[in-house]
């Protein structure tokens, strides 16, 4: 019985196998529940078998769709590599271009670099989402990101995988952000070895921030107490400014300046580095464009 399947219907199956939901299969792809179902319902009747069954909020493969999604997810990558092997021959700036970055680089150096792509490339389709270093690079393997733009700290670089090229963007100051009351206000410099007993907020656990608090404290013999897990600066700023913690803040994460809050430099000194990644097989002419837009743009930040 020889089986008649569309593309369309495998690479929505394919992100339906990698989601779970029809909600979040829909909002991945930028599609309504309803033709999300109706997708599958089509490709269940040209596979003639059940692919996929409820399962709570949510639905799980059966044995046929575990069989069609492996396939499914190897056409996909297919599909990915001969649109940028084709982009690559042509040296096409057009097109679908996946970003996914961490929130301060979003609120800093992203906006200024696609506001120049787009001026100069109007046929360029940038999606932008945000995320924290392990999902963007997970996703930057599978080829559901073609540039993941991420953060390392001081005592806690992110581990990169292989395949993966490396364009650093900038070094970021780390400070300590007091509320201006607090009782090293005044200090020009925070030894970190003085931060005993102190609260403290940073970006969920396994984040580069929580991380590098806790690193930088326990070389120092200190447990950092951290109450407030904040996942945004703003955010963690506003806690500072009532007198509630401490947080440690790198020069992206500062802006807007709050009011009520002193940034205090620490000894030893604390850095975050921004770095962009790109799968090195897959570096199409807009990923390159759109890194070098990246690179002007971080240079310019620090001027």
């Amino acid at each position: 019985m020889a089986l008649v399947i569309t593309w369309d219907r495998l690479r929505i199956f394919a992100a339906l196998a990698e989601h779970g939901s029809i909600t979040a299969t829909a909002a991945a792809l930028h599609l309504t529940g309803p033709a999300v179902s109706q997708h599958i319902r089509k490709l269940e009747r040209e596979a003639h078998c059940r692919l996929v069954e409820p399962d709570g909020r949510g639905v799980r493969l059966t044995a046929a769709g575990h069989v069609l999604a492996t396939h499914a997810r190897t056409i996909s990558h297919a599909v990915s590599d001969a649109e940028h092997d084709l982009a690559d021959i042509h040296g096409l700036i057009a097109g679908p271009l996946r970003i996914g970055a961490i929130a301060t680089t979003l609120r800093g150096i992203v906006p200024a670099a696609l506001r120049v792509l787009l001026a100069a490339h109007e046929r360029l389709e940038p999606v932008v989402r945000n995320g924290e270093n392990p999902d963007l690079i997970a996703d930057l393997r599978a080829r559901r990101l073609d540039v993941a733009i991420i953060e390392s700290w001081t005592g806690t670089p992110a581990r990169m995988p292989p395949g993966v090229r490396i364009t650093p963007l900038l070094r970021e100051d780390v400070r300590i952000a007091v509320p201006e009351d607090h009782r090293l206000a005044g200090r020009d410099v925070i030894r970190l070895d003085e931060l005993e007993g102190e609260t403290w907020t940073a970006c969920p656990t396994g984040s580069g921030e929580n991380e590098a608090v806790l690193y930088a404290l326990r070389e120092h013999n200190i447990e950092a107490d951290i109450r407030y897990r904040i996942a945004d600066f703003p955010t963690q700023l506003s806690l500072v400014a009532a007198g509630l913690t401490l947080a440690a803040v790198p020069r992206l994460g500062r802006t807007p300046l709050h009011p009520g809050v002193r940034f205090i430099p620490s000894a030893p000194e604390l850095f975050r580095d921004i770095a962009a990644l790109t799968n090195t097989d897959a570096e199409t002419p807009t990923v390159r464009v759109f890194l070098d837009a990246l690179l002007t743009e971080a240079k310019s930040s620090q001027a």
